[in-house]
């Protein structure tokens, strides 16, 4: 028995549906181990049915273990199995699908209810397995490596956009599939840019660069945050990194079992708050990550949730002065039964590269 089949089957019950449609890929590639990138999934009661065309059939049959494998040609067949399900009202993933896909269902199933799951897969999603759990440690130490290949490119002179090319053209080398996410490179007055992905700007004497970056290693993200100083640091630069880097530990350092997204938050943005620099700081603490790089739980002000053991989280205040620059320090952590275990191994003491 697939039990991820068993936990869609909990939400069939728990709403009063006769089906469940997933569609979003990264629901579908957790729910039924496909990595194609074109199918459907019906989940009913008693059947388990895997829609895809004839490209992936095979592929199908090999990654879909407990699914019934149907040939799709474009919607024909989708309706036809929900018909013969006798599926009246359909869980769907509201944030996925589309006002289009509603009208080609709804045109051939006049009586079909469509019906929001409200992210109850993407909540299955958020506790990780010890086989998920792997994957995403290995995505962070890949991402430890390139921090560490990089050093030598962070000098004068180097561009943007070259740093981000070689951190992932490092990860592609070292096992990564891809990046998790466009790289935030982010050097002098741009650092204080919280989503300054890399220009054509070149590294000065005496810059903050920040380096936000990650790779997916089978399917799983990771996500890291380091910011350095070319050459030596001022007082003022090391003030604000210090106060960043007590606000990042004190939120990491009460990561546990119970505590929400929210208590953590409001813990690092205290911290920031007390300084001085509380207008400096405007995004939240962090994010789950997983199979997507922004995922369940909420660490922010939105997060009510409790944290579980298995749940895996990004830990990254910073501070962001504009026309003078900023800093992000960003850890990735797992929640265990006990407190929490930080997968991002590179240090967070203050670098100042020689030049």
């Amino acid at each position: 028995m697939n039990t991820k089949i068993s936990k869609v089957r909990d939400i069939l019950y728990d709403k009063n549906l006769d089906g469940v449609l997933i569609y979003k890929p990264e629901n579908r590639r957790y729910f039924s181990g496909f990595t194609g990138t074109t199918g459907f999934i019906i989940i009913t009661k008693t059947e388990a049915k895997f829609i895809t065309d004839f490209r992936y059939i095979q592929q199908a049959n090999e990654q879909c273990k407990g699914y019934d494998i149907v040939e799709n040609t474009r919607y024909e067949p989708l309706v036809n199995v929900i018909k013969n399900l006798h599926i009246k009202a359909l869980g769907v993933e509201e944030e996925f699908f589309t006002y289009g896909h509603t009208l080609d269902l709804q045109e051939h199933l006049a009586d079909l209810e469509l019906v929001p799951l409200k992210g109850a897969l993407t909540k299955i999603r958020s506790i990780k397995c010890q086989e998920e759990l792997k994957y995403i440690e290995r995505a962070a130490s890949i991402a430890d490596e390139a921090f560490q290949y990089i050093l030598d490119f962070l000098k004068p002179g180097t561009v943007e956009a070259d740093i981000a090319l070689e951190l992932e053209f490092f990860m592609r080398r070292h096992g990564a599939a891809g990046a998790s996410f466009s790289f935030i490179v982010a050097s002098g007055i741009r650092s204080s840019l919280p989503h300054g992905v890399a220009s054509n700007k070149v590294l000065e004497k005496g810059d903050f660069v920040t380096l936000d970056y990650g790779c997916i290693y089978n399917g799983y993200c990771s996500d890291m945050t380091r910011t350095v100083v070319i050459g030596e640091a001022n007082d003022r630069q090391k003030e604000i990194y210090e106060v960043v880097l007590k606000a990042q530990k004190t939120a990491l350092q009460q990561v546990k079992p119970g505590i929400t997204g929210k208590e953590l938050d409001e813990i690092a943005r205290n911290v920031i708050k007390e300084k001085g620099y509380g207008d400096y700081f405007g995004h939240g603490l962090g994010h789950g990550v997983g199979l997507e790089i922004h995922e369940l739980p909420h660490v922010n002000t939105m997060g009510d949730v409790p944290m579980k053991p298995g749940m895996v989280i990004t830990i990254e205040p910073g501070i962001y002065i504009p026309g003078f620059g900023g800093v992000r320090i960003e850890d990735l952590v797992v929640v265990t039964d006990d407190g929490y275990h930080v997968l991002s191994k590179t240090s967070k003491e203050l670098l100042e590269i020689k030049i």
